[in-house]
């Protein structure tokens, strides 16, 4: 494993592990299994990087207006849908979107929120986009905005005080999934991408370093990074 930082640093450790792609449910069970380690203290804090195939996740605050059409509309189209228990409403994650699993204890949910939000920012401040929080809109404005348009996406869940589920950047996604459903209980919000705000090509591996030195700086982290597809841990 390679540091981040100084290993004379007294800050907490965090294990970052990329795992390429991965479907949503088996996302969902690598974060169950971690989540227990974490719990039993065998592991540190981690963050998982991955993407997912295309999919609908309903939070536990969705509501069945928030998919118009029958699921086997979606599926005929690629899309699955699944549920989960995070917080929040209706998302998308699919390709072109980078996604983070923070596993980590806390003491207070809004403010891993809001210090989420913040990295995210500080971010894409290196794609020189200007974005910011909308949290003090009420909770269905949780995430990070560019004007009036949505780049990126949290829902977390919170079990004995240890986080799972999390971010999701839009880096260069097909954003005309947007179109099929009620985003985030948003009732027809604008989404937008990186790719779309700066006019060029970004990939996901553009995206990770200054995502992980935010996150870094935000939580004030020791990084770690774990080969990809760490199978002694996940």
């Amino acid at each position: 494993m390679s540091s981040q930082r100084d290993r004379s640093s007294s800050a907490p450790e965090l294990w970052v592990c990329h795992l390429g792609t991965v479907d949503y449910r088996s996302g969902v069970a690598i974060q169950q299994r971690l989540h227990e380690r974490r719990l039993a203290g065998e592991l540190p804090d981690l963050l998982l990087l991955l993407e997912h195939p295309p999919v609908y996740t309903r939070g536990r605050r969705s509501g069945a207006q928030d998919l118009p059409l029958p699921e086997n509309f979606y599926r005929a189209r690629g899309i699955d849908v699944a549920s989960t228990d995070r917080g929040g409403k209706l998302t998308y994650h699919g390709p072109g979107q980078l996604v983070g699993y923070p596993i980590v204890g806390v003491d207070d949910v809004g403010r891993h929120l809001r210090t989420i939000e913040d990295a995210i920012v500080a971010a894409l401040g290196e794609f020189a986009i200007g974005a910011r929080s909308r949290h003090d809109e009420g909770i269905d404005y949780t995430g990070v905005w560019v004007d009036d348009r949505k780049i990126a996406s949290i829902g977390v869940r919170c079990a004995r005080w240890v986080t799972s589920h999390g971010l999701a950047i839009n880096v260069d996604p097909d954003l005309g999934v947007y179109d099929l459903f009620d985003a985030c209980g948003l009732h027809g919000a604008r989404f937008t991408s990186i790719a779309a705000e700066t006019g060029r090509p970004v990939t996901t591996a553009d995206v990770r370093r200054p995502l992980l030195a935010a996150l870094a700086e935000a939580f004030d982290l020791e990084l770690d990074l774990l080969p990809e597809a760490p199978h002694a841990v996940v």
